[in-house]
């Protein structure tokens, strides 16, 4: 009974460095960006690595008046690719800040 206390204090400091290392990984993560494009390169977009659409830049032939349908197509896709791009991202930082949650197992909370 002796040993659960100091098991009880190893984990409280196992959940706090995660949450440290989580919010560096998000602070990171709004400072890097990500591109996509479609259409050749006729539609670009940028997000942050936080998922958020950062700019779209669309080229001149890219817009047709008879044919808005393409361009929202290529838009459509670009932003797509931007945020599958920018989940990617998040996915591999966040991923390396979780750590080993292996040790957490004895809370008893979902998925452990």
């Amino acid at each position: 009974m002796g040993k659960k206390r100091p098991d009880m204090n190893k984990m409280m400091q196992q959940v706090q460095q995660m949450q440290a290392d989580m919010a560096k990984a998000q602070d990171e993560l709004a400072d890097e960006t990500v591109e996509a494009s479609a259409g050749g390169g006729m539609v670009k977009v940028t997000a942050s690595g936080a998922g958020t659409i950062t700019a779209v830049k669309i080229a001149p032939e890219a817009i047709d008046p008879d044919d808005p349908e393409m361009l929202e197509d290529l838009v459509f896709a670009a932003v797509n690719e931007a945020l599958r791009n920018s989940n990617e991202l998040q996915q591999s930082k966040l991923g390396g800040a979780m750590g080993d949650l292996g040790g957490l197992g004895g809370l008893g909370l979902p998925g452990t």
